[in-house]
């Protein structure tokens, strides 16, 4: 089943997209369950809120200690370890993802490239939460699977562009500990996992260098030298064991945390399970010891390692205590500077003393350090000290006046609530959005359990935007606004973009000053001041929008949207050179205006094709409901290659030309995806079998069955849970979409009926499964055959046609070395390594420097028909509209039925 919610014609363009999790998950043979959909992404998870929460703030108030780690894709973080720094030692904790994970398999639906980003980046900051860390990305995207680091710095144009991204980072957080995933070793395997540790160890010494990356240093951010450098995967990934002599400090993630109510590991796997387009919902961590292992490999200290070559803790050697930001100011500001932060370890000790019997009485003593911050702060502008230690000092103190703030706010159970008054929708998709030039309201409600004076809440709005007090309560406590984005207010939307997703690998960034971030910030912010105990103290909330999902009230952040989005569906359409019918286009546009409104809606073409109408009076209802709108448009003088057709909307004198589609899930917070509204279109001369009766068998999502319709093919989706009962004898041939034994237990269970279909006449083509071990297992091919993790990366890999009479090479089409050129991201993966003397291997295929991969495309004649198993990536290939493998795949569906 797909794992994105799409209109009735599933075309990766014009999707909305909401993932069905129950019902995909329900499918997978390690039943995986999604995380509770019960959670807000506005609200902090249970254990930073109330008692438990402010015993968490008083954790990291007892250390300056900043850690950082880097990896490469989402998934690759070590979340156990990651939870126990931030949880369990109150360490400030940072995670940097080199991408976003655009460029990997979804194991729950059809949607890749970077939807498939945006996705994966909410899966990753769901799973933040749980680890208690910030999150961070570079701008390079993940191009598919490399096998060494020398093509993913090849194809990320060199070292330096994501290095730059790094260092940034490092220079904006600051850590006392630079942490790398991986080893930089060919033990890491992926490519992309040895180009992060290698960078981050690059990273560890050009971040203090200002001769490195100086126009950073021009905007004002200082060069900034980490004390130590570790890196993982020194035993393995995931081992859990290690000779002593390869690391150097060892952590016990399996060990409970009595404020988390389990192990840190535990915590980080209920995170991990977000990750659902990974295949994580069905992973668990059982309870016990949980080791995690980590060698040192660079520091800028004396040696900190005991006898034996090891450490108790990553800050072994780095003074974290509050009183340590003291030193650097010369002996006597020293005396006065620790006798002061003295002052403000006695107040959070105060707190924590307090807050373990009555929260609400540590508030004076958290209220009172923050007083005693800004005093620390205008004592530490004192002159004779370098500007660098200063520094440092103001940018620890500030980060402790925000925990004193938050632990206070939690202290005295302050909430903030802001939501804009709109009629609550019934769905996601449907929930209101700002729209530039139109005003709204948002009510906002302030209370404490703690007696709060002098209560004042505004509106931060971005620069243009007009907010209005429309009216307060005496108290204060409830206020009213109208708020105006201006007509030129900047959209809800990903800061980054690449114009051809299946060929670049590096992220076009359109606002710089977002760089890094995981979305930009919410467009708007309450913010209420008050005053508790004759202390000034704040909080901030962004304003949200209410819906109902699944029968139960829920919210997220305020967005802004433009009126009108504009998409065409399909998104990509494949038509063959001999066909000049005329085809189907449809144009989906939903609004965003309470009101029905009129527009003119037109198409471009490439030369010589015409569309009826040419023109369409639109009437547009008022709602986010997407309305289609219906062109029939004529091809003329077709040949081989490339074109677009992109619609345009008119109203009141402005153009739409661009629209987006709602990424979200039940366990998932929101954002939104854009795409222009365009459908590519690519012409093929490619012959088909005539009356050819072919079935899918849909695996985790893929969107050939709507490529070969597009081409003419008579295709049927046949639901694997009909598979016991249907009549296969309907078809000639059967398709087995990608993953599909992986995702559909029904498969496995009736394999024998598709078997008992190839031995009666009929044509099989099984595609690549990722379950290596369970597809062995089940022994689900017709002799014996072994499938394995071989795979061909680069996608221009030379291809030898080892079977060069058979018929699959030319009939219906004739086959050659050419159809092999203008491949997307990669050959393919899951290639057979070992097969019955039955088979016939058709191709052979390798990555440079690499042995030949014969298993990748094998066939074999059983009773009346025939099977083939291909890993060769037509799931990218077709939906490109990549010439050669679209005539590779007919051929491959025709085999056996030539005569037909």
């Amino acid at each position: 089943m797909p794992s994105l919610r799409r209109n009735k014609t599933e075309t990766p363009i014009a999707i909305v997209v909401l993932l069905l999790v129950a019902s995909a998950c329900s499918q997978t043979k390690t039943a995986a369950k999604a995380p509770p959909s019960t959670e807000s992404y506005t609200q902090p998870l249970p254990q930073d809120q109330g008692t438990a929460g402010l015993q968490q703030e008083l954790r990291r108030l007892n250390t300056t200690a900043r850690l950082m780690m880097v990896v490469a894709h989402p998934d690759d973080e070590d979340g156990g370890m990651l939870t126990l720094e931030s949880r369990g030692q109150g360490v400030s904790t940072l995670l940097l993802t080199l991408n976003r994970g655009e460029g990997g398999q979804n194991k729950l639906g059809s949607n890749l490239f970077d939807v498939l980003g945006v996705l994966r980046t909410l899966e990753l900051t769901a799973a933040d939460r749980y680890y208690g860390v910030d999150q961070r990305f570079t701008r390079v995207a993940d191009f598919g699977y490399s096998k060494n680091p020398e093509e993913t710095f090849q194809k990320w144009q060199g070292h330096d562009i994501p290095l730059a991204d790094i260092v940034r980072t490092i220079r904006t957080f600051r850590p006392d500990v630079l942490v790398a995933r991986f080893s930089g070793t060919d033990r890491d395997g992926h490519g992309h996992h040895q180009a992060s540790a290698i960078l981050t160890r690059e990273a560890f010494r050009a971040a203090a260098d200002p001769k490195r990356f100086p126009e950073q240093i021009k905007e004002g951010l200082s060069p900034w030298q980490a004390k130590k450098l570790y890196i993982g995967n020194v035993c393995g990934y995931g081992a859990s064991s290690c000779p002593d002599a390869d690391w150097t400090l060892k952590l016990n993630t399996g060990a409970v945390d009595p404020l988390l109510g389990t192990s840190y590991a535990d915590f980080a796997m209920r995170g991990l399970k977000h990750q659902l387009s990974q295949g994580a919902g069905g992973w668990t961590v059982e309870p016990g010891d949980r080791f995690t292992f980590y060698r040192l490999v660079d520091s800028v200290l004396p040696s900190t390692l005991d006898m034996e070559g090891h450490e108790k803790s990553f800050f072994d050697g780095i003074d974290t205590a509050i009183t340590g930001l003291a030193s650097g100011f010369g002996e006597k500001q020293d005396r006065s500077l620790r006798q002061s932060l003295q002052e403000l370890q006695q107040d959070i000790d105060k707190a924590k003393a307090a807050a373990a019997t009555n929260p609400q009485t540590a508030v004076q003593a958290l209220l009172g350090g923050s007083n005693t911050i800004r005093t620390l702060l205008s004592s530490s502008e004192s002159g004779g000290v370098s500007k660098s230690t200063k520094q440092e000092m103001r940018f620890i103190l500030a980060e402790k006046e925000d925990q004193l703030r938050i632990a206070a706010n939690l202290a005295a159970g302050v909430q903030l609530q802001a939501e804009v008054d709109a009629p609550v929708s019934n769905s996601p998709e449907t929930a209101y959005m700002a729209v530039p030039g139109r005003a709204f309201r948002a009510n906002t409600h302030f209370s404490s359990q703690v007696s709060a004076k002098q209560i004042k809440i505004s509106l931060l709005a971005p620069d243009g935007w007009t907010v209005k007090t429309l009216k307060s309560s005496a108290s204060g406590d409830d206020a009213q606004f109208e708020v105006t984005p201006p007509q030129d207010a900047k959209l809800t939307r990903p800061y980054w973009h690449r114009d051809n997703p299946e060929t670049e690998a590096l992220n076009h960034i359109d606002d710089e000053s977002l760089a890094t971030l995981p979305f930009p910030p919410p467009p708007l912010i309450a913010r209420a001041s008050f005053v508790i105990d004759g202390r000034p103290s704040g909080t901030s909330v962004p304003v949200v929008v209410k819906y109902r999902e699944d029968g139960k009230e829920k919210e997220r952040v305020l967005a802004v949207a433009p009126a009108f989005s504009v998409l065409l569906d399909p998104g990509e359409q494949v038509i063959p050179v001999q066909d000049e019918a005329a085809r189907p286009v449809t144009v989906s546009i939903s609004s965003n205006l309470s009101n029905k409104a009129k527009g003119t809606l037109r198409l471009s073409l490439p030369e010589g094709w015409r569309s009826e109408p040419r023109d369409l009076n639109a009437e547009i209802p008022a709602g986010a409901v997407p309305d289609d709108f219906q062109f029939k448009v004529f091809p003329k003088n077709l040949r081989e290659g490339r074109s677009e057709i992109r619609a345009t909307l008119e109203v009141d004198g402005r153009r739409y030309v661009e629209g987006y589609s709602v990424v979200t899930r039940p366990d998932l917070d929101t954002f939104y995806y854009y795409q222009p509204a365009l459908q590519k279109v690519s012409v093929i001369d490619v012959a088909l079998q005539k009356k050819l009766r072919v079935g899918y068998l849909m695996g985790a999502g893929d969107e050939i069955p709507t490529v070969l319709r597009q081409l003419g093919v008579n295709v049927t989706e046949i639901a694997p849970d009909k598979l016991a009962t249907a009549d296969l004898s309907l078809y000639d041939t059967i398709i087995v979409g990608i993953r599909a034994y992986d995702t559909q237990p029904q498969l496995v269970a009736n394999h024998r009926r598709l078997l008992d279909f190839v031995q009666a006449g009929g044509a099989l083509v099984v595609q690549y499964n990722s379950g290596v071990g369970d597809f062995n297992g089940d022994r689900l091919t017709p002799y014996p055959a072994k499938l394995a993790r071989g795979r061909v990366s680069v996608e221009e890999a030379p291809i030898e046609i080892l079977d060069p009479e058979n018929a699959i090479f030319h009939r219906p089409n004739q086959i050659t070395q050419a159809d092999f050129a203008g491949w997307v991201q990669e050959r393919g993966l899951y290639f057979m390594d070992q097969w019955d003397s039955q088979f016939t291997p058709l191709l052979g295929s390798h990555d440079p420097g690499e042995p030949d991969l014969k298993g990748g495309l094998i066939e074999a004649r059983y009773g009346k028909g025939i099977y083939i198993y291909t890993g060769y990536a037509f799931f990218r290939q077709l939906p490109a509209g990549v010439p050669g493998a679209v005539r590779l795949f007919v051929n491959l569906i025709s085999a056996g039925h030539e005569t037909n």
